[in-house]
């Protein structure tokens, strides 16, 4: 898939997500990553060879200096993304923040306007955003295929090993549920019914006091509900429903990356299928927003009109209000330890 103009990356903090990123965007556009900075030099130099980086910096500071660099991909734990978001913008470069953009809403917001300020391009990487199912589903519900839209069920969860100071229970990292996969069913029902009124969240804790597993209920002035679920104590279904009075859009599970849904008309045994056709799988799928964010800096966008930074806050937002009446370490309106 091509973008724009070929973009040269840099990435801060290559683990686990940034290869994925990487190796997506290598094989599947014609974007190039030209260098990588790490805290660890040597952890650095690893990810260099293996993926066939050229530069290898000492520093976050020496990377964002680098005149061969285009663009900054920060895939950080999420307590680092405003600080190096930040970092990348005020020595000019584009950027491209992992999900979610920052901590919070208010750190969000910061990033927005710095980006806005310098005149460089700024975006959370929710890649979801830009996979086929999803522009085809936008089209579905843009012509009103679906009649009156009146429910959003999503749901995310997964099990995951307890270790008190790894990125995922750590609060001081921006650990718990919602905002590292609780994020995607929130962001879905953001998508399709916009920020929601009113926000009611219930849940319980980790030892370590982030969020463990959490369900949603948004309420529309419409009428319209989203339920949203997300735990890390169990995997789960990872499937997503759009509900209308003409027809329901069922999403394949692990709804957020590249598949399929089944589209059934309302008291009626009709049904369409559809299936990516691409044979991208899994975070191969990365490569869609990396291509998307090539157009939109060729277009002389300094945000994606599909997936601007206002979103990114709200949805934020709505993270904010659940953590805080979860009582989560770390949020607004809960401990930090």
């Amino acid at each position: 898939m091509r973008g724009g103009p070929t973009l040269r990356w840099g990435v801060l903090a290559p683990g686990r997500i940034a290869g994925g990123f990487v190796w997506a965007l290598h094989h599947h556009t014609d974007q190039r990553v030209h260098a990588v900075a790490s805290r660890d030099p040597e952890r650095a130099g690893r990810f260099a060879a293996t993926y066939g980086i050229p530069r290898v910096h000492a520093s976050y500071e020496q990377l964002v200096a680098d005149p061969h660099v285009d663009i900054v991909y920060v895939a950080s734990p999420h307590s680092e993304h405003k600080r190096q978001a930040l970092l990348a913008i005020a020595a000019g470069k584009h950027v491209l923040v992992e999900k979610p953009l920052a901590l919070d809403a208010g750190e969000a917001r910061d990033i927005a306007r710095a980006a806005r300020a310098a005149g460089v391009f700024a975006m959370e990487a929710l890649w979801s955003r830009f996979l086929p199912q999803t522009l085809l589903i936008e089209r579905l519900l843009r012509e009103g295929v679906l009649g009156d839209l009146r429910l959003v069920m999503a749901d995310f969860g997964g099990r995951f090993d307890f270790e008190p100071e790894g990125r995922i229970f750590n609060p001081a990292l921006g650990g718990g549920a919602l905002l590292d996969i609780g994020i995607y069913p929130i962001w879905l029902a953001h998508f399709v019914l916009g920020p929601p009124p009113h926000v009611h969240a219930t849940g319980s804790l980790t030892q370590t006091g982030v969020d463990g597993q959490a369900a949603l209920v948004l309420t529309y002035a419409t009428g319209a509900q989203a339920l949203l679920h997300t735990t890390l104590f169990a995997e789960t279904p990872q499937e997503a429903v759009i509900a209308g009075t003409h027809a329901r859009l069922q999403l394949d599970s692990r709804f957020f990356t590249p598949g399929g849904f089944t589209l059934k008309a309302a008291r009626s045994d009709q049904q369409l299928r559809w299936t990516d056709p691409s044979g991208i799988h899994g975070s191969e799928g990365l490569a869609y927003q990396a291509a998307a964010v090539a157009r939109h800096i060729a277009e002389g966008l300094t945000e994606s009109p599909l997936h601007p930074l206002e979103r990114s806050i709200a949805v934020l937002e709505t993270i904010d209000s659940a953590r805080g009446q979860l009582g989560a370490s770390g949020s607004a309106g809960g401990p930090v330890r």
